[in-house]
């Protein structure tokens, strides 16, 4: 499986039912991991696990969506893998436009309206790591950070 089809598997996942702009802004934090990792040994092992030094970022998307803790709908028994593995067969219109922001992420053309994030978290919960700091943006339900 191709890197932009895992990322837009990832987004059909996580953020399908949601406004493209949710979709665009979950497919630039992707794309702000994959970058970090490019640049930086200690981010390739936090955010592109098994990459290596040197790899290109758009080489790097699919293992930085395929991170640990990062989308839940990779990790076996998490309620939203029946998301990814539906969205795997299926053919609806949420896949199409989450294919098409995928694509635009891949060739660099995608805005990043969550100024740099690299954690999100959706907006109806509260996780203890996100507790006392700012989000740098929130956009369709999804609350977004950059953290050092």
């Amino acid at each position: 499986m191709t890197a932009p089809e895992i990322l837009a598997l990832t987004l059909r996942a996580e953020a399908g039912g949601r406004p493209v702009r949710a979709i665009e802004a979950l497919a630039a934090l992707v794309v702000n991991r994959a970058r970090q990792a490019a640049a930086d040994a200690a981010d390739l092992a936090r955010f592109a696990p098994g990459g290596a030094p040197g790899e290109a970022w758009t080489a790097l998307l699919a293992r930085a969506c395929r991170a640990p803790f990062l989308f839940g709908c990779w990790r076996p028994g998490h309620p939203r893998r029946a998301a990814l593995l539906e969205a795997a067969r299926a053919e609806d219109g949420a896949l199409a436009i989450c294919r098409r922001v995928a694509a635009r992420a891949v060739a660099g053309v995608l805005p990043d309206p969550t100024e740099g994030a690299t954690h999100w978290h959706d907006a109806a919960v509260l996780p203890g790591w996100a507790v006392g700091r700012v989000p740098s943006a929130e956009i369709g339900g999804l609350v977004f950070y950059r953290l050092a």
